[in-house]
């Protein structure tokens, strides 16, 4: 039998935050994780001899953000790469219309200033919405409101359609009308050139962490937690969960007694999304020097809408696509070879025969992840961004929630996991931990180590 001040279920961003808090602060600390690795959904490929982030890419928004601070206190590089998360205007962009012809100037001006008109009406729908309205709901009603021509509302559609699939990775009839209230981004975007799972190699360095142990049952009682897992009991006096909202909701974790309607409640009312990546790597450049994304309106975007040019990573011409919501669903379950060829289809009625033949891809099947069961959480219809919050306990004073599901002001973002990790910790130590003396510790450790 193992004693514990806190048992940590998770490796993730979270959870690898918590327990680097804990520590420094005299805890004894062990971290449960069932993976064969540390990073939970930030997961980095480097088979090639270059990094691939399959999971997390993005900060989104670095202006006030602790995580970007901590980036920069512990000296990791960056690339700007700045869309907006998913926007019409702004950076560079290839845009083609429904037939896959590009779009001139005046086209695409005129484009941009559709969406802004009815962004504008979305947001006044949005602000009278009812209880139970989804995001379809309310944006039919600014598409009815606007007084454009059948053809371009159409185009309209499909793209709210999209942005709903690429930001929570649901369908846009099962998100609420306010699930994209707290989606804004202040400030420039960043990718990482040396892989984003950097940052929690870096933060869990040193921790004991016991990989391929994964969690069954989690029992509490006045006297602390038992977690058990791989047939062994890990005793403390109280855990911090961190899995992502996908197992929690699948049962695979048996919690006794069973959660109290505050927390179990949250948890059944928020959705997990499914968001697949599909990386294609090309012998040369045929999309614009400066484009950093390609889109496709209408019926040309369908499925396959949007390639964002993440070359830099790797020094090669790569283009990363999506599969969300539905689609990515559906996608998930199709061999590498297929899906790569559907892909690269809707790319050449843009394109034409200047897409060559691929150097090679990478495919991700977040929803099928028995780690995660989907990639992020969103705000379903019938639930409210308190619900993230009040996901994360405590119950009983034993129990502790953590992860970006539990996170209300940034939910489905690597910002909200380290958030919610750092709250988990100053919760169980009742005193603030300051995230300069947090960066401080890592890099001193790492010198100390280097010796």
């Amino acid at each position: 039998m193992s004693t514990f001040d806190t048992i940590v279920i998770g490796a993730g961003m979270s959870g690898l935050t918590s327990a680097r808090m804990l520590v420094d602060a005299g805890q004894k600390v062990v971290v449960l994780e069932g993976r064969d690795r540390v990073g939970g959904r930030m997961h980095t490929d480097r088979g090639a001899g270059y990094p691939v982030d399959l999971g997390a890419s993005w900060i989104h928004g670095i202006e006030d953000s602790p995580l970007w601070d901590l980036v920069q206190a512990l000296g990791i590089p960056t690339i700007e790469y700045t869309v907006g998360s998913f926007q019409v205007g702004g950076r560079p962009m290839e845009n083609f219309d429904g037939d896959g012809r590009r779009m001139d100037a005046a086209a695409t001006a005129e484009w941009i200033a559709d969406v802004d008109l009815a962004d504008r009406l979305l947001l006044e729908e949005i602000d009278s919405s009812s209880p139970g309205d989804t995001y379809l709901d309310v944006t039919e009603r600014a598409l009815d409101r606007s007084g454009l021509p059948p053809e371009r509302i159409d185009e309209i559609r499909e793209f709210f359609r999209h942005r709903v699939e690429e930001q929570c990775g649901a369908w846009i009839g099962d998100l609420d009308a306010h699930g994209l209230d707290e989606d804004a981004i202040e400030g420039d975007e960043v990718i990482f050139p040396r892989g984003y799972d950097e940052l929690p190699r870096r933060i869990g360095a040193g921790l004991d962490v016991r990989l391929e142990h994964t969690v069954t049952r989690v029992s509490r009682s006045s006297d602390g937690v038992v977690v058990h897992a791989n047939g062994t009991e890990f005793h403390a006096d109280r855990a911090i969960v961190t899995v992502p909202l996908g197992i929690l909701n699948s049962g695979t974790i048996t919690f006794e007694p069973a959660l109290p309607d505050a927390v179990s409640g949250p948890i059944s009312r928020l959705g997990m999304g499914v968001f697949n990546k599909v990386f294609v790597q090309f012998p040369e450049r045929f999309w614009d020097e400066e484009a950093y994304v390609i889109r496709a309106l209408g019926e040309a975007g369908e499925h396959w809408h949007s390639w964002y040019d993440v070359s830099a990573v790797s020094g090669v011409p790569t283009l990363l696509t999506f599969a969300a919501g539905p689609f990515g669903r559906r996608m998930q379950q199709r061999a590498d070879a297929e899906i790569v060829a559907d892909a690269l289809s809707a790319l050449r009625l843009l394109h034409g025969e200047a897409v060559g033949e691929p150097l090679a891809h990478w495919v991700t099947r977040w929803g099928d992840d028995r780690f995660s069961n989907g990639s992020y959480s969103y705000l379903a219809t019938g639930s409210s961004h308190h619900d993230h919050d009040a996901l994360a306990g405590p119950v009983d004073g034993v129990l502790h929630f953590a992860g970006e599901a539990t996170w209300g002001d940034e939910p489905a973002t690597v910002g909200a996991a380290f958030a919610s990790g750092h709250r988990a910790a100053e919760r169980i130590l009742d005193h603030a931990v300051e995230l300069a003396d947090f960066a401080a510790r890592i890099t001193a450790r790492e010198r100390t180590e280097a010796r």
